[in-house]
């Protein structure tokens, strides 16, 4: 005999208090939004007593994270349907068998979900990049100077995990440049930077109904260290949740528009048959414009097809998101660790239409540790088969398995590396150090920042420039397209359909407050090329030029290929050509 709870039931050790659970017979622990109502709902079950990290979706398909072999020391990962805030999906390891009463520990009754809080790393750039969007500060295409991957501030080095040199916005975002991080939050400014945070719903309860649920750690503008805007703009010196990390991954996927995530559809009062509930989504702000939104979607989609996420590839279906990797603290030395690493991928699919929004942290991973290695591909496995189940339709050309699985073996693992070697200003507990007795992050919770102004006292020596604008046309010389621009304005005429800010690209005038932005899913991979008429030579060279890999069936001049010229497939991915005389 084992209880069939609600996922309220599952959180935690003094959950009973909220709500009541009923006896069944069965061999799983049954969790979700829908446990209320299961003879008119599909609910989702959470298998115990195994070593493998599952969901299963109405008994439907199994989600394997890890193995026997304990592969990390926990993990979690949340599901979510960004426009309405539903929790569809969340499940923790390690777990407990209620049957085995004196086996449960704690440590095992945690939900790490809402009750963990770690440093997010390279996932948090996407704030950081959103609200310079947003401020019209900079857009997806200027090229900043990453100085091979090497910065200073405030006297302490900060190195890329590779050498960049000039990266565009985008390009910052999917090779997940720290220096390139930096120098946009330094031309951000504190109090905008910090007025995104809190948007973003940092630093404050979601509200979900699960007991335990933790606020994180973002330290108020007055703790703020000289360092500690570099540090946060890359994910370190503040702590989140995955809840937390879910529901600003969903923002971006909902066209900028926050929603509570939810895990109740509602309460009603007890009777004797069963009742159907209706969900309403919870408390809704508007965090970022539709148009930032559509472009971060676009950035978010490049991690994943020529970034840090290229493990998250999914068949059939666009996808975005991004890889972090954080390092932990040493309970013995105080100290930041170097062999212990939080890995984490959070990420939404399809891109126009984003059905599910799926976050995967993996807690001290063995061997291999980065966010990019370890948890883009759990996100593929069951972003994949979530959206098959919901019968999602598919938005990009559905490519043959045995090209997609050659893809993903060839890529290599250095090719998803992240996260730099140094760091900025103190450890998450020392940063974070009274500051619960203020209750300033939680007591006073910041508006949207539809209205954020310009900070007054950002120095201006703080704006670390880039190196390289944006492309400028030929034509004219800067200091002239200046002088226009200025006549233009003291005359009280537009230049064009756009205005300039001193030093910054121009950007619309007049742009919609709501709305969607659709954007073209791009196929991604290599344009396969036409090699009918071609000898065996002269098709293995253009194969090779093209990066793929051809297989040869005959011999004489080339008849049949697959797949067909004109395809997108990955690199690397195999091309069958039949030669015949």
């Amino acid at each position: 005999m084992t209880y069939f709870v609600d996922w309220r039931e599952h959180a935690g050790a003094n959950s009973e208090k909220f709500y009541k659970t009923t006896l069944w017979q069965g061999e799983h622990v049954m969790i979700g939004l829908n446990c209320l109502e299961p003879s008119q709902t599909q609910p989702v079950h959470a298998h115990t007593g195994s070593d493998k990290f599952y969901f299963v979706l109405a008994g439907r398909g199994t989600f394997t994270v890890g193995d026997e072999q304990k592969l990390a020391e926990s993990g979690t990962i949340v599901v979510e349907n960004p426009k309405t805030g539903e929790i569809l999906a969340l499940a923790n390891r390690p777990t407990f068998n209620p049957n085995l009463a004196r086996e449960i520990t704690p440590q095992k009754l945690k939900d790490h979900a809402v009750s963990d809080v770690y440093e997010p790393g390279s996932t948090f750039k996407l704030v950081t990049i959103a609200a310079a969007l947003e401020e019209r500060l900079t857009r997806p295409d200027e090229l900043f100077d990453c100085q091979m991957g090497s910065i200073v501030i405030n006297g302490m080095r900060i190195r890329d995990s590779k050498p960049h040199g000039v990266l565009s916005v985008a390009g910052i975002l999917a090779e997940s440049s720290d220096v390139g991080a930096i120098k946009i939050a330094l031309r951000l400014g504190e109090e905008r930077f910090y007025k995104y945070i809190r948007a973003f719903g940092f630093g404050q309860q979601t509200g979900i109904e699960l007991p335990g649920e933790t606020r994180g750690l973002a330290k108020p503008l007055n703790r703020w260290s000289k360092v500690s805007i570099g540090a946060i703009s890359m994910g370190q010196e503040i702590g989140v949740t995955p809840l937390q990390l879910t529901a600003m991954v969903s923002t971006i996927a909902n066209d900028g528009v926050w929603v509570a995530p939810r895990i109740i559809a509602g309460t009603t009062e007890p009777q004797g048959t069963p009742q159907m509930v209706a969900f309403h989504p919870g408390v809704q702000r508007r965090v970022i414009s539709p148009l930032t939104a559509a472009q971060m979607k676009q950035m978010m989609q490049g991690v994943v097809l020529h970034g840090t996420g290229k493990k998250a590839i999914l068949e059939g279906y666009s996808s975005a998101g991004k890889t972090g990797t954080a390092q932990k603290v040493d309970p013995a030395t105080r100290t930041y660790s170097r062999t212990k690493y939080v890995g984490s991928f959070a990420g939404f699919a399809p891109i126009n239409d984003p059905s599910i929004t799926v976050a995967v942290i993996l807690d001290s991973a063995v061997g291999l540790h980065q966010g990019g290695q370890i948890s883009a591909p759990v996100f593929q496995r069951v972003t994949q088969q979530v959206l098959e189940y919901m019968h999602t339709p598919h938005d990009v050309e559905l490519p043959p398995n045995r090209q997609v699985l050659l893809a993903e073996r060839q890529v290599k693992e250095q090719d998803v590396e992240e996260g730099s070697p140094d760091r900025l200003g103190d450890s998450l507990e020392t940063a974070d150090a009274g500051s619960a007795g203020t209750g300033e992050a939680a007591s006073n919770p910041q508006p949207a920042p539809a209205s954020v102004k310009p900070a007054p006292g950002v120095a201006a020596s703080l704006v670390v420039p880039a190196a390289l604008r944006e492309r400028e046309a030929a034509s004219a010389a800067p200091e002239q397209r200046q002088a226009d621009a200025a006549g233009a304005t003291s005359a009280g005429t537009s230049v064009g359909m756009s205005e300039t800010k001193p030093g910054g690209p121009p950007f619309p005038l007049h742009l919609p407050s709501s709305g969607t932005v659709v954007l073209e899913v791009e196929q991604g991979g290599i344009l396969v090329p036409s090699f009918l008429g071609k000898s065996v030579r002269a098709a293995i060279e253009m194969a090779q030029e093209n990066g793929l890999d051809l297989d040869a069936v005959g011999n004489g001049l080339a008849r049949e290929q697959s797949p067909a010229a004109g395809s997108h497939v990955a690199s690397g991915a195999s091309v069958t050509v039949k030669f015949g005389r």
